[in-house]
């Protein structure tokens, strides 16, 4: 038997419980894993407060690192081989089984914890900034939660393309974190408005993209950040989901362009998976991305980091060991 983080009902952090659960064994295609560390992602409380609902009981958790302990006729990986993955929910536990073709191996140079708080965010900063909007050299591109898992990636990765990067966090601590990390601009709310911010950054043009994970609080104040015929993305809800309007809005605004993407259709294909993963690691070992690791806590006291991560405690990734 194994033990893991599952829910019975929707609910707040206290809907947490660490249990036993049975695992069994690798079918055709399949590799049973010993995971290593277990990254946290917003996602998570979305999952676990019924805003995507799930079947019950649930286990929590979209992405993890660890070792191949089994594998199944057919399986692409041996006894052994390191790997991390995101996927469909099921990683807050020490074990698991898992269709191997949604494993990527994890290369020499990274670690089980640095694979596992990389892989549904940084993989997320791929398709933002090489995909849904591709950063080029010059463009001034904005980055809300640029503090968080996903941002710290992405101000790092846009910088490394070119980008002048303008982050926005919601305090002074999280700002010089940003600039560590190679923001050129750092607005802090609420005390500063950031939309002001954008267009004096920016001589009044504005930008030409808007990476926006906080909804509800910035949804249309970001949509005031963009230049005409340019691009609003909106991938994340912190506050709450975006406010319903009408398509005028945009319209009015320039002609702008508004996705709501999900990187799960962005890796649905194989090669789309084994591309991604082959980029975001060499950003990592070539130096140009660090994954910052800000706090870590014990798979079995989720629910504390669950709290932390709802509160804005955290900063950088959150890994969850076994």
């Amino acid at each position: 038997m194994a033990k893991a983080i599952r829910i019975h009902a929707p609910g707040g952090p206290e809907a947490l419980t660490w249990e036993e659960i049975e695992v069994g064994a690798p079918g055709k295609g399949e590799v049973r894993i010993r995971h290593e560390a277990v990254g946290l992602n917003y996602i998570d409380v979305y999952d676990r407060s019924g805003l995507y609902p799930m079947a019950m009981p649930a286990c929590l958790g979209r992405e993890a690192a660890g070792v191949v302990v089994a594998a199944g006729r057919g399986a692409r990986f041996r006894e052994g081989d390191r790997v991390a993955y995101v996927h469909t929910p099921g990683s807050y536990c020490e074990e698991r089984v898992m269709p191997a073709d949604r494993l990527v191996r994890v290369p020499e140079g990274i670690s089980s914890a640095q694979a596992a708080a990389m892989m549904l965010k940084g993989l997320t900063a791929h398709y933002l900034l090489r995909r849904t909007y591709r950063v080029r050299k010059g463009d001034p591109v904005l980055i809300h939660a640029a503090a968080g898992g996903v941002g710290l990636i992405a101000v790092q990765w846009a910088k490394h393309l070119g980008a002048t990067v303008i982050g926005v966090v919601g305090s002074d601590a999280k700002a010089e974190l940003v600039r560590e990390h190679g923001a050129d601009h750092v607005i802090v709310t609420p005390r500063e408005d950031f939309t002001a911010r954008v267009r004096e950054i920016t001589g009044g043009a504005g930008v030409p993209v808007a990476y926006d994970s906080v909804g509800k609080d910035t949804f249309f104040a970001s949509l005031d950040c963009l230049r005409p015929l340019c691009m609003m993305v909106t991938y994340g809800n912190a506050s709450g989901p975006p406010p319903l309007f009408s398509p005028m809005e945009l319209a009015k605004r320039g002609s702008l362009f508004l996705t709501r993407p999900s990187l799960f259709a962005y890796i649905a294909a194989r090669k789309d998976l084994d591309s991604a993963a082959r980029e975001l690691f060499a950003v990592v070992l070539g130096g140009a991305v660090r994954i910052r690791i800000g706090q870590t806590y014990a798979l079995a006291d989720a629910a504390s980091a669950h709290r932390d991560l709802e509160a804005r405690r955290t900063t950088g990734s959150t890994v969850l060991v076994p």
